[in-house]
């Protein structure tokens, strides 16, 4: 049972990689990073169930997740409307003021 969902953890963490490294739109990104953040979780609550010492760490570890990544999706969201606004783009090439 628990090869199958590291292996449904690793396409997901993959889809999100490319997803991330490929697309230029920056909505896509963010949502590209909460699907790898996501299959993360999966691995911690499927070894949390499955590991060699079950326990309650994992999902702990998992809520802290869930928590960092609301996080990150609410300063990610503010940046981009902010971007948008003054570029009137979505684009992550066109966003290289930080670079200098």
């Amino acid at each position: 049972m628990l090869s199958s969902y590291l292996t449904m953890a690793a396409i997901l963490f993959c889809i999100g990689l490319y997803g991330a490294l490929t697309k230029r739109n920056a909505v896509i990104v963010l949502m590209s990073v909460e699907l790898m953040l996501n299959s993360v979780n999966l691995n911690l609550v499927a070894f949390s169930k499955y590991g060699v010492v079950p326990s309650l760490t994992g999902q702990i570890f998992s809520l802290f997740t869930i928590s960092v990544a609301a996080a990150e999706v609410a300063v990610g969201v503010a940046i981009l409307i902010a971007l948008f606004r003054s570029r009137g783009s979505a684009n992550v090439d066109e966003f290289n003021e930080m670079r200098r």
